[in-house]
């Protein structure tokens, strides 16, 4: 879901991103996007939350001696 909001740049800043964002044929707003999403991370989607928190608080892990082997098994 997309959020409207606002933002303060230094106007130079601005300029600066707006010309990028022009180079690479986006909109300014899906370049600053993109810069957050690189330099923050991607949220994970709430089956990778699930997943994350189970692993944390799972007591019946085991550790994975061979990955390859894993792999073949699963």
């Amino acid at each position: 879901m997309k959020v409207q909001t606002a933002f303060r740049f230094d106007k130079e800043l601005l300029d600066l991103i707006r010309e990028k964002a022009a180079a690479e044929k986006r909109s300014l707003n899906n370049y600053i996007e993109y810069l957050l999403y690189r330099e923050v991370g991607n949220i994970p989607n709430e089956d990778t939350k699930e997943a994350i928190h189970e692993a944390r608080t799972s007591k019946n892990l085991k550790p994975i001696e061979d990955l390859d082997k894993f792999l073949e098994d699963i």
